[in-house]
């Protein structure tokens, strides 16, 4: 744990201890179905694979990427696996919140809050995520025998299996058909980081800088995390703030530095949520029979969330912005490939300098103009 002097900033085994005991059992099903979800996501995994290289053409024929592990997970597998990703990308900027605490105005007001205190508060917000997270990439955390990665140190992918039965049980879908889309769209992502070995590195980098550039005060970010948890947990007076001015917690750590550091990060994490997006409906009709119904009854719900509560809790954690991501990337996506082809769209994955700003995913032309009219001129 990042500490000064004893002192714990976040007390990381208690947000997941708490984040496990909070989250909501997963749908009721017998040992042999869940086993039976478990195998089926397997496969569909290890079958996306060869769908998504040749839709995508990423990976050259006759070479073969890093091996990255398959993991079917549950909610508190998923809480496990993100709190360790967390820990270690947080690292330097709790480092820089420790130290002002200790020599602060609000030193020993945080002192008595303490890690516990914030451990739980972190720990209610990953049980409100862990219940809603159908599969993700995950690239930061450090192998370990519970969390095993590629040969390099880092990645792996993350179906959770409760969500995903949820969901489809909820949406009323074709099961088989849905799992096997889901995994089209996370097989999307772990394409992009092994087929593109400096993805990993640039977006780490790039997260870095934000968190050195961040100069927030510990007890803001401390009162927004509480504020958060409080929602979550109905304890927040109702009429204190208003849904239109809760802000996430990404808006109270934007320096000017910061800003430009995070229209370049929206910048890729659209072009990944997007491309995954497109490359899932561009596989989708020729695998998963029931594709159109899955898409229309999904989008659905991904627009309307589940009342205001968790509308608020979406925007206050930044996950509006994750909605707009998915829509703005695959237009962009869309738009290129239209112009130019799959193979123009994949000059995107040359270097940093060939993705695409926050202006060229709302407007591809732009992008299209600079890498390919640039480069044949």
């Amino acid at each position: 744990m990042t500490s000064i002097g004893g002192a714990q900033m976040v007390d990381w085994n208690l947000a997941v201890a708490t984040a496990t005991r909070l989250v909501r059992p997963g749908p009721d099903i017998s040992r042999e179905e869940a086993r039976a979800v478990v195998a089926e996501l397997r496969r569909h995994a290890k079958a996306s694979e060869e769908h998504v290289r040749l839709f995508t053409r990423m990976i050259p024929e006759g070479t073969e990427p890093e091996d990255t592990p398959v993991l079917v997970v549950d909610r508190p597998g998923w809480i496990k696996a993100n709190v360790a990703g967390f820990r270690e990308l947080l690292k330097p900027l709790l480092t820089k919140m420790e130290s002002r605490r200790t020599g602060g105005p609000g030193g020993a007001v945080l002192g008595a809050v303490g890690g516990k205190v914030t451990g739980v508060e972190l720990g209610m917000l990953l049980s409100f995520l862990a219940s809603r997270v159908l599969g993700q990439y995950e690239t930061f955390a450090p192998a370990t025998r519970e969390l095993p990665a590629s040969a390099n140190g880092g990645g792996r992918l993350l179906l959770v299996a409760p969500n995903i039965v949820h969901v489809e049980r909820e949406l009323d879908v074709e099961p088989h058909d849905f799992r096997l889309w889901v995994a089209l769209h996370e097989e999307t992502h772990r394409t992009q980081f092994t087929g593109v070995p400096w993805l990993r590195d640039h977006l780490q980098g790039e997260i870095q800088a934000f968190l050195d550039e961040t100069d927030v005060d510990p007890m803001t970010f401390l009162e927004r995390l509480r504020e958060a948890a409080q929602s979550l947990s109905g304890g927040r007076p109702e009429g204190e703030q208003g849904e239109s001015d809760t802000r996430s917690l990404v808006d109270i750590v934007q320096t000017p530095a910061q800003r430009e550091v995070l229209g370049r990060l929206t910048a890729v994490m659209s072009l990944l949520e997007g491309h995954a997006d497109y490359v899932m409906d561009g596989v989708g009709p020729d695998v998963v029979g029931s594709v159109s119904e899955i898409r229309e009854k999904f989008q659905q719900r991904r627009a309307q969330g589940a009342g205001r509560l968790d509308q608020a809790l979406r925007k206050l954690l930044g996950l509006d912005a994750k909605l707009r991501q998915y829509k703005d990337g695959e237009k962009f996506v869309r738009s290129v490939v239209d112009e130019v082809g799959m193979d123009g769209f994949n000059r995107v994955w040359t270097s940093p300098n060939t993705l695409p700003t926050k202006a060229e995913i709302a407007q591809p032309a732009d992008w299209v103009a600079r890498v390919h009219r640039k480069a044949e001129s």
